[in-house]
């Protein structure tokens, strides 16, 4: 596997020549795309992932309502921090209204979020996986109450290690992610092609790895041969594993801006 430094130098022209196929949600694939543009890629997005909203708002809105009687609050994603900041308007408060809990941020993109609307964050570890979210409270966090706000179906890394820290945890859904049908002829025919296969494949969530292989079909693995998959970190890179696909670039730091700088190098 190749790991590109932190910080890694790109140019302009850098990955001109290649195409690279974008897994993300629809709406959270704009960033990723245009840093691989302006860097000369050719950029395909097929989502192997659709952000739904969660079947019920009422956990939400009951959390929001009696947000003051927690100690913490924990967004481990720009979609949770979205999600929670659309029903916080929507129940008629401003977003300071969470200012009332000390806040936890899972990376630099969930904390830019929360400080664009007038929050501080009270802790952002240095790596960006939800096992560092935990070192980083452990300490803080004993006979206190978290609200975790998070997609319907995640890792419960954070809860069950938090509540064994000495914390009593609510976890709450803020949407659910599921996998997009409309996908799964056009990721086959782009792999079956030999003149448009990608020469990269990117996966920014163990999400996005586990719902691409449903929609390729475990027979059809083979498809992906000669290409190279590149994770956003050592959590999806895991999954890639487990899931037989393989890791062949890592970002060093766990974010867009890292991944394109790991694609950059490597590729």
């Amino acid at each position: 596997m190749r790991q590109a430094s932190a910080g890694s130098p790109t140019s302009p022209g850098r990955l001109k020549g290649k195409r690279i196929l974008i897994t993300r949600a629809a709406q959270q694939a704009g960033s990723l795309a245009e840093q691989l543009r302006a860097l000369g890629a050719t950029v395909v997005e097929i989502p192997s992932i659709e952000i739904r909203p969660p079947r019920s708002y009422e956990p939400l809105d009951q959390a929001i309502a009696n947000i003051s009687r927690y100690d913490w609050l924990v967004l481990t994603s720009v979609n949770g921090v979205q999600a929670l900041l659309e029903r916080v308007g929507h129940a008629g408060l401003a977003p300071d209204h969470l200012a009332q809990v000390k806040i936890a941020a899972i990376g630099p993109a969930t904390r830019k979020v929360l400080e664009s609307r007038g929050l501080t964050v009270a802790i952002m570890p240095r790596q960006y996986i939800a096992e560092s979210v935990v070192e980083a409270m452990r300490d803080q966090v004993k006979g206190k109450k978290v609200v975790l706000v998070r997609a319907r179906v995640a890792r419960d890394v954070i809860p069950e290690e938090l509540r064994n820290a000495g914390a009593h945890v609510d976890v709450v859904e803020a949407y659910e992610t599921v996998v997009p049908q409309a996908s799964r002829e056009r990721l086959r025919d782009l792999l079956s092609r030999p003149g448009q296969r990608p020469h990269a494949i990117t996966f920014t969530s163990s999400s996005t790895v586990r719902n691409f292989l449903e929609l390729l079909g475990a027979e059809n693995k083979h498809l992906v041969t000669g290409v190279m998959l590149a994770s956003i970190g050592p959590v999806t890179s895991k999954t890639l594993r487990e899931l037989g696909l393989g890791v062949h670039i890592e970002a060093a730091e766990y974010t867009i801006p890292g991944l394109v700088a790991a694609l950059a190098e490597n590729l």
